[in-house]
This record gives C-alpha cells, structure tokens and sequence, in this order.
C-alpha cells in the first residue's frame, strides 16, 4: 500500500525547497512522520563517475547504499514513475511523504508559485489542492501565502483525514 503523498511543484526559483524545509518540522512537531523525495527532471548520475558506488550501479546491481556515519543512501536502477512502488516499502514508516517536483507526475499537488517565473499551473490542472504565493490566484482556488506554514500545516492535516493524498490517473 502507498503511503498518502503530494507532490510539491511549482517553477524553479518558486520557493519549494525553502516552503518544504519550514513544513517538515511543523509537521514532525504534529506528531507525523514525514518522508521527502526530491524528483529532478534533469537527468544526472546518482553517484559520483567512477566512484565505488557507480561501478555497483553499472554492474547491474539490483539496489545500491552508500553509508556513512551521518547516514545512509539508497538508490535504485529504476525509472522515475517507479518512485510510488518503492514509497510502498516505506508505508509502515511514515504518515506522509513530500515529493519536491514532479509536476506531471500521478500525485495531487501543492503548487508555490511566484508570479513572473512561468504560469500557474492551477490556472489550468485540476490535481492542484492549493496555491502558496504571494499574488493573486484565480477566484476558487485555494490560497496560503509562504508566511502561514501552520496554516498550509493544517491544510495537509484536513487532506490526510479526507484521504485525498493518493495517487491519480493521469494529470
């Protein structure tokens, strides 16, 4: 089973990772476990070019872990859209994860947007919950601005009771 998630989206500059950094710990202080994916759309190696753990990964190695002692990274030979398969694994561990990007992806969506960087996706997709912003939105769409992170809290709070945060067919 696929633990609830949405997708943070939003244009790059928008402000999702500085948003997410200040929810996640609102959201571990509510009591939920919150797991977060960052989904990039431009194609980068996961591990270092000849590095140990590159060399595993061109092996054909089914999973590969870098550990340290500040923690540990895993990593697997799988397209993107696998990602909702694999959060399955963490389902018992966390109550929701985030997913930084994604913006074409199956989950709903928070969208942070900043007038000037690319239009609002919430103009035109219905899996947009709720805008983060500081211009105005189109009437009927839900709005926070980035200061009311308790507020934007409370919100994800409601989605999860409602059980709105699953997976979608189709954008």
């Amino acid at each position: 089973m696929q633990p609830p998630a949405l997708a943070v989206v939003g244009w790059s500059g928008s402000g999702k990772t500085t948003l997410l950094t200040r929810l996640v710990p609102e959201l571990r202080q509510r009591g939920l476990r919150v797991g977060v994916v960052k989904h990039s759309s431009d194609a980068h190696p996961l591990h270092r070019r000849g590095s140990d753990t590159a060399r595993y990964t061109e092996s054909g190695a089914t999973f590969v872990a870098f550990a340290n002692p500040a923690g540990v990274q895993l990593s697997f030979p799988e397209p993107p859209e696998a990602v909702l398969s694999l959060l399955a694994r963490f389902a018992d561990s966390v109550d929701l994860v985030l997913v930084e990007g994604w913006k074409h992806g199956p989950l709903p969506k928070l969208e942070v947007w900043r007038e000037g960087l690319g239009p609002l996706l919430a103009a035109t997709r219905h899996d947009v919950l709720a805008v983060v912003g500081d211009s105005p939105v189109p009437e009927g769409v839900k709005c926070f601005t980035r200061d009311d992170v308790p507020a934007i809290a409370d919100f994800l709070q409601q989605c999860l009771r409602d059980g709105v945060l699953r997976a979608t067919e189709g954008p």
